[in-house]
């Protein structure tokens, strides 16, 4: 094999082994499960005079990752959804596409039921990040998934400390 030949077989390997590390770093390594306990015990919704409203939450999945506050993602069941008549709707929900790995979490089908009524968003917890609220999306049998979401606070730079 001449020298050509070896140096290109490197550099195309280089860029395989590249491609896969950050395809691996995106979907699986950042992203880290929450605690059940400790997770149920964060959900809460914000009423409208911007005061917590507790809400007890079973069944709850979560996975974070520190290296954005956008990756945030749980699901989980509401046991008294009735809770929620004093909290404060969120307008212009948008779910964020999450990893295939998370299956109880599908952005695309929030999206349809929030924007056919199937589903309401409220606000969770305004700025839980500078600039990021967490939002909760509930469904009349007490099913209910939250996320982070960018919110208008967001500093003119575009960037999130």
């Amino acid at each position: 094999m001449s020298t050509g030949k070896i140096l290109a077989s490197m550099i195309v390997l280089s860029a395989l082994l590249t491609g896969l590390a950050v395809y691996y770093l995106q979907v699986y390594g950042f992203y880290a499960p929450l605690d059940e306990q400790a997770g149920a015990a964060e959900i809460h919704a914000t009423a409208a005079d911007m005061e917590p409203v507790p809400l007890a939450v079973s069944e709850f999945r979560g996975i974070d990752a520190d290296s954005s506050p956008l990756r945030y993602r749980s699901c989980f069941r509401l046991d008294d959804a009735a809770a929620l008549a004093t909290a404060r709707p969120y307008d212009g929900a948008t779910p964020l596409v999450g990893p295939r790995w998370f299956s109880c979490f599908s952005a695309k089908a929030l999206t349809g039921d929030l924007e056919s009524g199937a589903a309401v968003a409220y606000l969770g917890q305004p700025n839980v990040h500078p600039g990021v609220d967490r939002v909760i999306a509930v469904y009349p049998d007490g099913r209910a998934f939250a996320w982070h979401q960018m919110n208008d606070e967001l500093d003119e730079r575009g960037v999130m400390d």
